[in-house]
């Protein structure tokens, strides 16, 4: 990710200049009053269902890394979430992005690529991750620096089409280099 406003106001937790250039929205890390509202969006808008996807079973493991789960609010009204997962490739440190959950009356307002940019910055910006991975289209990533990863390289503890296997890293040839099971 090159986005200067984004790396150096996520690499200090300031988000007074990602919110001036998202206004009206704006963005704040999740409190633990946002955990039960963010599992309401996540059922709202994934459903059942999520409980049997592959990466749900990973966030089942490993917990969220608290400081990298976002809320994206309108006025004072919570309207988006997304969460961090920390998980390690081989010897490498990384996080896996999502469930990304926008409130159905506010999707196509660039919400869902407002928190997945300034999630991705922030991980990114810390010594210990390497890469953020996720499972999704590369069509709606890949202007945010996702690539696919090369196909049967990274497993994850179920089945994931290996054509949604996403990775954003500072180093070009991560994506098509990283493998190993998620742990």
């Amino acid at each position: 990710m090159t986005d200067k406003i984004f790396q150096e106001a996520a690499s200090v937790a300031d988000f007074s200049a990602i919110n001036q250039q998202y206004a009206p929205f704006s963005v704040r890390p999740q409190s633990p009053d946002d955990d039960e509202w963010a599992e309401n969006l996540h059922s709202r808008v994934f459903g059942p269902g999520r409980f049997a996807r592959t990466a749900f079973r990973v966030r089942e493991i490993l917990p969220a890394d608290p400081e990298l789960c976002l809320i994206a609010q309108f006025e004072d009204k919570r309207v988006g979430s997304v969460w961090m997962t920390p998980i390690s490739l081989g010897s490498q440190n990384g996080c896996l992005l999502g469930p990304l959950a926008i409130d159905p009356d506010f999707r196509s307002k660039g919400l869902g690529k407002m928190l997945v940019k300034i999630a991705t910055n922030m991980a990114l910006s810390r010594e210990m991750y390497e890469f953020v991975v996720l499972v999704g289209d590369e069509e709606y990533y890949g202007d945010m620096g996702f690539l696919r990863a090369k196909a049967g390289t990274i497993i994850f503890p179920g089945p994931v089409d290996p054509n949604r296997i996403l990775v954003c890293s500072q180093r070009a040839d991560h994506a098509k280099n990283l493998s190993g099971n998620i742990l």
